[in-house]
Formats: structure tokens, sequence, C-alpha cells
């Protein structure tokens, strides 16, 4: 049985509760981390704390406990986990409170912090679809933290294993691609790599940033119809790359070069 870390304690899994009232559970009101490990190193683990603590900060969460004491609670499941790839995944919630509500006047003073350590493989080739039933709300601060409201991106992946595919590319408000169910996506354009930009309501990746970087890449905003002329595509977030192979009926060449996805170590 595995074992997860829960507000400072190390236990199994089986062992580990959330109160019925977390704020987490009742209203997604917390934000997550996914870092990928190899071995015992956590990968770019000083950006995810920053970014856990910037998302905190938008949302007023309390983060109890210091990046020293978070990198500890990692390397310790990692040792215990003993695996070669690894998905560390750090959850903050605001925490249970004892009243109903959208907003408490016992505003919670104990947030959960809960960490997990899960196997994990290398990803796979993508067929994907243009979700048209939701769309990504680029006007909210949402949708640019890891917030543990992921409802549109539920409905979006499941319109696309409903249509035979593995994934889906979200629209904004505006009907300019933002990103898929689970990653930032990137498209080759006449010789060029091009990716939507932050304003089009995507997460700022950490993978995407180091992209953008090796790889030249333009950010422009792009409609559904621009993706007709794209000769490769993929999509990035904290675990790895994965080719684009379909979008909708067009079949894609992968993508030559797979070195560019070196950025994982």
């Amino acid at each position: 049985m595995a074992e997860v870390w829960c507000n400072g304690i190390f236990l199994d899994e089986s062992r580990a509760t959330i109160p019925i009232s977390d704020r987490g559970f009742t209203l997604a009101d917390g934000i997550f981390e996914t870092i990928l490990a190899i071995g015992d190193d956590p990968l770019w683990l000083d950006d995810h704390l920053q970014r856990l603590r910037a998302a905190a900060g938008q949302l007023g969460l309390h983060v109890a406990y210091d990046d020293a004491a978070i990198g500890a609670a990692i390397a310790g499941l990692l040792t215990r986990a003993g695996l070669d790839r690894a998905a560390i995944r750090v959850t903050l919630t605001r925490g249970p409170t004892s009243q109903r509500g959208l907003w408490v006047s016992d505003n919670p003073g104990h947030p959960t912090l809960l960490i997990t350590c899960a196997p994990v493989g290398k990803t796979a080739p993508q067929r994907v679809i243009i979700c048209r039933t939701t769309r990504r709300n680029e006007q909210s601060p949402l949708s640019r933290i890891k917030s543990l409201n992921y409802g549109d991106n539920i409905l979006a992946r499941r319109d696309a294993i409903a249509s035979g595919a593995t994934d889906a590319l979200m629209l904004n408000g505006n009907g300019h691609i933002a990103c898929a169910t689970v990653g930032n996506v990137f498209f080759n354009l006449d010789g060029a790599w091009v990716t939507p930009p932050v304003s089009d309501g995507i997460l700022p990746g950490l993978a995407r940033k180091r992209l953008i970087e090796r790889l030249g890449v333009r950010e422009e905003s792009l409609s559904s119809a621009d993706l007709q002329d794209a000769a490769m595509a993929f999509i990035s977030n904290s675990l790895g790359c994965s080719p684009i192979v379909a979008i909708e009926a067009r079949t894609l060449p992968r993508v030559p070069d797979e070195s560019v996805f070196s950025i994982y170590g």
C-alpha cells in the first residue's frame, strides 16, 4: 500500500482522511501541482512551489509549511516508493469549516495539504477533437492557475472519448484555441512553432515556458481554421509531451525530432 503525506505526517493511504466539510471536497476550493520525478529527483521543484504559492495568494489560501518542509515530504515519499518515474501531486485546500455556504464567517484556519506519489509511464500519441460543448473562460483568473475546478476539462475529455478520440482542444469565449484538457498545445505552421498566449485563457505551464525558449515558439491566437495548416502538433504538461497524430478527421505526422522533449531530463 502506498504512503502519503498529509498535514505533516507520513501515513498509509488507507489511513489518510479528509473531513467531510473540507472545502476542497465540497466546493473545489483549492489548488494543486503535479510534479514529474525521475528516480529521487523532482523536476523543476522550485518553480512548482513558487507557482503553488502564487496561486494560493490569488485565492487567499494559507500554506502552512515552508518549501524545505514540502521538499522533505516529497523526498520522503520518493524514497518510500522507489519508483523510476513518479507523479508527485501536491494538493492544497482551504480546509474544513463548521458552517455551510459559499463564504462563511469562520474562515477555515486549518488548510489541508496533501502530497501523494504514483507511478507514471511515458506519454502516448493523441487523437484530438475540437470541443464544441464547453469553453475555456479566458476572463477568469482560474484559467491561469491549477485550480481544483476541472469540470469543463472533464466534460471536454468526455466528449473526446465519446467521439473515439483521446483528448480535446478547448476553445475560449472568443473562439480561439486555448489548450488541451490537461496541457498546453503547440502547432507547427509554415515551418515555425506557435502556441496560444496566456491571455487566451491558458495555464502558463512550466514545460511550456521551457519549450518556448528551446524552440523559439511564437505566441499567437489561433482559430480552429488555422489548424488546417498545421504540419505537426503536440501537447505538453509537467509529466511529458504527447504528439498529436490527428485533429478530428485530419491525420498529422508525428513530431520528427522528439529530442525537443529532452527538457524532462
